[in-house]
């Protein structure tokens, strides 16, 4: 073993023994009472269903500060109201509720550091003069003279090394796009189901995560199929999209916006090509685009043939166009494979042969697969965590347990590596700020029940890189671990569980 890694494991091993004070409060894997919750809860997660879903209110980014403000909440309000009473209605009428207000909204919601598209113009060029600018492009859109423009080829590095293409839409696209977005989730909020949880308001990844792990431990689960849809994004049929927005929107200019944004093209190095199929990732109006494209090819389809067609226990969750499903019986699993295979090839998509598996899992897995010889239970990805079979130390009883996905900590680990160097000569405060901002924007997200010795190894790694960066940075003043731990101790956070027990946040959030 290299000299490098041996000490890195060393320090982990130490900081390990460090933080065993921290208690996680899961170990014996209990399913605790629910807290009592807050008003307004939102829809309950699939797996958990068979009770109708609770009203929610309209997400508003700001209080209403002027009348008219309050007036185009109470639009909004309305078309919400009108899409819950009856799910057939067809709004002819939505294009008004795009006011130089909602635009404006839009525009600030945008990031301000992202990259400009084919326009050039950044967040920052685009603020001057921008009343005017909000004006003109209002009156436009309300003309029917707005024209949208390609989005800008884009790629970034996925985990296993390959390429992700992104589109990076001209500014004034994003900001019609985020307008109509706001308009559109009223309708679409009242008809998406309770295990789609991707890129909607007030929902996230770790509801998704939760869910799955309540269905997985209160359900007869005991098969897993992880499902993969082959570049889902790249191949959603133009023709089917619109139809299926159709069943709830019949105002021409708004299926006119849309149908300009499908087939605006790709611009890469400055030349376009056309697109005949598929949304690019990236863009702000995709992820509600891909939501009503699953919702009716997946969503509905499935929720059917759970309640006609499976024999047993099953649980759905869903995150965009990652999809995790459980099943009582494998005979379940291997029908609904198939028969969901048929369908997709009607709308334009296949389920990725190599990505998409059926594994034995759950709580009688470990010991049906030692009395046939087998090895331990396989396991699954979702959502940045690997999920396994696991049992409590206390009382043996099966708990699902998870860690964050191996190649997920080393990509961050490089990523991290790289700018190190970039910042070389930066002074060390500076560095030690942004690296606190780093390691505690990964304890955020990955601090669940469960994930200790993943935390513990991620800033190990961390200190490690960090301390041999500044030994570098002189040969005559050479840093030394005695210096290195004060600035360890002001810079880089501990490691600890900062989400709640998956059972409780899941019952607070939907209580029975």
């Amino acid at each position: 073993m290299p000299a490098g890694e041996d000490a890195a494991g060393r320090l982990e091993k130490a900081l390990s023994r460090k933080s065993s004070m921290h208690v996680e409060g899961e170990s014996d894997g209990r399913i605790l009472p629910a807290k009592c919750p807050n008003n307004g809860e939102q829809a309950p997660a699939e797996g958990m269903e068979g009770r109708r879903p609770a009203k929610e209110n309209i997400e508003q980014a700001t209080p209403p500060r002027t009348q008219s403000r309050t007036s185009e909440l109470s639009d909004l309000r309305g078309v919400r109201e009108v899409a819950g009473r009856d799910k057939r209605t067809r709004f002819s009428a939505l294009l008004h509720h795009v006011t130089t207000a909602l635009l404006r909204e839009s525009y600030y919601s945008l990031k301000r550091e992202a990259a400009p598209g084919v326009d050039g113009v950044s967040w920052q060029e685009y603020e001057t003069g921008l009343d005017e600018k909000l004006a003109d492009l209002h009156r436009r859109i309300h003309r029917g003279t707005y024209r949208a423009q390609p989005s800008k080829r884009a790629y970034i590095p996925k985990a296993d090394g390959r390429q992700r293409p992104l589109g990076i839409a001209a500014l004034e696209d994003k900001i019609v796009q985020r307008a109509l977005v706001v308009v559109l989730n009223q309708i679409y909020e009242e008809d998406f189901l309770g295990f789609s949880y991707g890129f909607r308001p007030g929902r996230s990844q770790h509801q998704a995560l939760d869910a799955l792990w309540v269905g997985i431990m209160r359900k007869k689960v005991n098969w897993i199929l992880d499902a993969d849809i082959r570049s889902f994004f790249d191949n959603l049929s133009h023709q089917w999209m619109v139809k299926f927005i159709e069943h709830r929107v019949a105002d021409r200019r708004i299926l006119r916006l849309i149908r300009k944004w499908l087939r605006a093209g790709v611009s890469e190095e400055g030349e376009w090509s056309k697109t005949e199929v598929g949304t690019p990732q990236g863009s702000v109006a995709s992820p509600l685009l891909a939501n009503i494209y699953l919702h009716y090819v997946f969503d509905l389809w499935v929720r059917h043939w759970r309640k006609h067609h499976a024999t047993g226990d099953m649980i759905v969750v869903r995150y965009a166009d990652d999809i995790v499903a459980g099943f009582e019986h494998r005979a379940d699993a291997e029908r609904l494979v198939q028969q969901w295979q048929d369908r997709l090839q009607k709308f334009g998509l296949e389920l990725h042969p190599d990505k998409t598996r059926l594994i034995e899992f759950g709580r009688h897995a470990a010991e049906n697969r030692k009395q046939r010889g087998e090895g331990k239970p396989e396991v699954f990805n979702f959502l940045g965590f690997t999920h396994m079979c696991g049992q409590t130390r206390k009382t043996g009883r099966f708990i699902l347990k998870r860690k964050t996905i191996p190649k997920r900590l080393s990509a961050k680990l490089s990523e991290l590596k790289q700018e190190l160097q970039r910042r070389w000569h930066q002074p060390v405060a500076e560095v030690g700020k942004w690296l606190r901002a780093v390691v505690q924007g990964y304890f955020n997200y990955h601090a669940v029940p469960g994930n200790m010795d993943s935390l513990n190894s991620f800033r190990a790694q961390v200190i490690w890189r960090w301390y041999r960066a500044l030994r570098r940075r002189s040969q005559r003043d050479r840093m030394t671990w005695e210096r290195f731990w004060p600035l360890v101790d002001r810079w880089i956070p501990s490691a600890k569980i900062l989400h709640p027990h998956p059972n409780l946040r899941f019952d607070a959030r939907y209580p029975r």
